[in-house]
């Protein structure tokens, strides 16, 4: 990318601000490309995944989960935090049975998305899981939610309608439904 060269900032000093169980927060000086210095806070964050997760009866698993910073119930696909050292296929199993209960015995990684691009690093990796079987649900103690089944069509709907918000979820939802129509392969 030595043609974008005109476009980067580079770090000069980076200071942390607060370090917590999930996010750092840092601030950092940085040099703009015409030589001028700034000033970039930004958010530190693991990474996650996101699984679309298809039934045999073809409908997907969703959850309903309470969001603190938003203080407000969401309907998003199954995801969660990347731990340190951990695979992401690896988080994407761990995370789809501890908190829907299933299992999924294919699994195919779709895409790479970074959700926050003007704050954070967080990017999230987005998975699709075939043939699930009930296993039964392992969630964290200070985790309460609802497993619920939609068809892609309703679910599509609940995005058309307000219903899905959720950033992940609607970008699971469009490889979804580009997948399941034939439109794209799945990458290999």
């Amino acid at each position: 990318m030595s043609d974008d060269e005109h476009l980067v900032e580079a770090r000069i000093s980076s200071e942390e601000v607060f370090s917590g169980r999930l996010l750092t927060v840092l601030r950092d000086r940085v040099r703009l490309p015409d030589g001028r210095e700034a000033e970039r806070e930004h958010i530190a964050h693991p990474g996650a995944v996101a699984v679309i997760a298809v039934l045999d009866n073809g409908r997907l698993l969703f959850e309903r989960q309470y969001r603190y910073p938003l203080h407000q119930v969401f309907l998003e696909l199954p995801a969660g935090k990347i731990d340190p050292g951990e695979p992401a296929l690896d988080t994407a199993r761990r995370e789809l049975r501890e908190e829907t209960g299933y299992k999924a015995r294919s699994w195919r990684q779709l895409a790479l998305i970074h959700p926050c691009i003007g704050y954070a690093n967080e990017k999230i990796e987005l998975f699709l899981a075939h043939g699930l079987s009930y296993v039964g649900h392992e969630r964290d103690h200070e985790e309460f939610l609802e497993v619920v089944e939609l068809s892609l069509a309703d679910a599509l709907a609940a995005v058309r309608d307000g219903e899905i918000t959720d950033g992940k979820t609607i970008a699971g939802l469009f490889w979804a439904e580009k997948i399941f129509s034939g439109t794209w392969e799945i990458p290999a």
